[in-house]
């Protein structure tokens, strides 16, 4: 049996995407600027100081969005496949329990007993109870030996 054709799991970063070829952009100008001015001058100004600084900044900033953006696809790619095996498997075992008549070898669904087979379970916290696990030493009067 061959597999249908799948939909292309939701690719995020349209908008990330064009924040970091911005910040390329960016940083490819302040380059630029910073090497003419290097091969340009002989010493060191207010403008060199300022083409660094925006080269190394809009670096990083293009590198720290690409990393995000890398993040969120591949946590798309994940995401998909968690849902795909998450119905594959509904759908086995949704098959499964059809056939668990004729198969020996289907581990039927687990249920919860109907209200009346349930045991009646009443909540008594451990402070209740006695040393030996029972409620028998159990005094509800007020006569101050209450723990807090």
């Amino acid at each position: 049996m061959t597999d249908p054709v799948r939909p292309v799991p939701h690719r995020p970063g349209a908008v990330s995407l064009f924040f970091v070829a911005k910040a390329g952009v960016f940083a490819l100008g302040f380059w630029i600027w910073l090497l003419v001015l290097v091969l340009t001058g002989d010493e060191a100004t207010g403008a060199h100081v300022l083409a660094a600084t925006g080269a190394t900044t809009t670096t990083l900033v293009g590198v720290v969005l690409g990393a995000r953006l890398a993040v969120q696809r591949s946590a798309a790619v994940r995401h998909a496949e968690l849902k795909r095996l998450l119905v594959d498997i509904s759908w086995n075992a949704f098959t499964a329990a059809g056939n668990a008549g004729t198969s020996g070898k289907v581990v039927p669904f687990p249920t919860l007993p109907a209200e009346d087979e349930r045991p009646s379970r009443e909540r008594v916290s451990a402070f209740d109870r006695g040393p030996a696990g029972d409620r028998a030493g159990r005094d509800r009067g007020g006569n101050g030996d209450r723990r807090r």
